[in-house]
């Protein structure tokens, strides 16, 4: 391996530092027969409701971090069947844009939740129409999307996710 030169280093800091990088979050929809699991949380002081979901962080998977995001959130450590879809989606009230990486599992038994994050206030299993019941009370139009893209049958494998990590 070379060493690099103090202008080689700073090259590669700032490559890319004037393109545009939209927040690269992860979700799951968790299905457990007609009903989803969502996690009650406080965001900008009231009170929402969301998928499992967070921010990749670096050096980490797409995989990973649902599983990370999962397990923080929900309690639970379980892995992805697949996707049902990637979104882009612009969030006005924060100017920010997302990227947001939408993995299913469905699992054949109700498991219990147990939080490890503080942020989270419960977890809880809804139908459908309970959902849309609380649509004002979504966190994004993402959540909603997101499961009817599920119910429509929208998969996408896990295999098509590439990393080098």
């Amino acid at each position: 391996m070379t060493k690099q030169t103090w202008s080689q280093t700073s090259a590669i800091k700032e490559h890319g530092s004037q393109q545009f990088k939209p927040n690269t979050t992860v979700a799951a929809v968790v299905s457990y027969q007609d009903k989803f699991l969502l996690v009650e949380e406080i965001d900008a002081g009231k009170t929402v409701y969301n998928q499992p979901a967070g921010h990749l962080e670096c050096h980490e998977s797409l995989i990973s971090a649902i599983e990370r995001e999962l397990n923080e959130e929900t309690g639970l450590c379980l892995s992805p069947d697949h996707l049902c879809g990637i979104y882009y989606y612009y969030r006005p009230s924060l100017t920010l844009h997302y990227l947001r990486f939408c993995f299913v599992i469905e699992l054949d038994d109700l498991l219990p939740t147990q939080p490890q994050d503080d942020e989270i206030i419960a977890c809880h299993w809804f139908t459908l129409a309970q959902i849309k019941a609380k649509s004002a009370q979504l966190r994004s139009p993402l959540v909603l999307e997101c499961i009817e893209d599920y119910l429509a049958g929208k998969k996408i494998p896990l295999s098509h996710l590439k990393s080098n990590l």
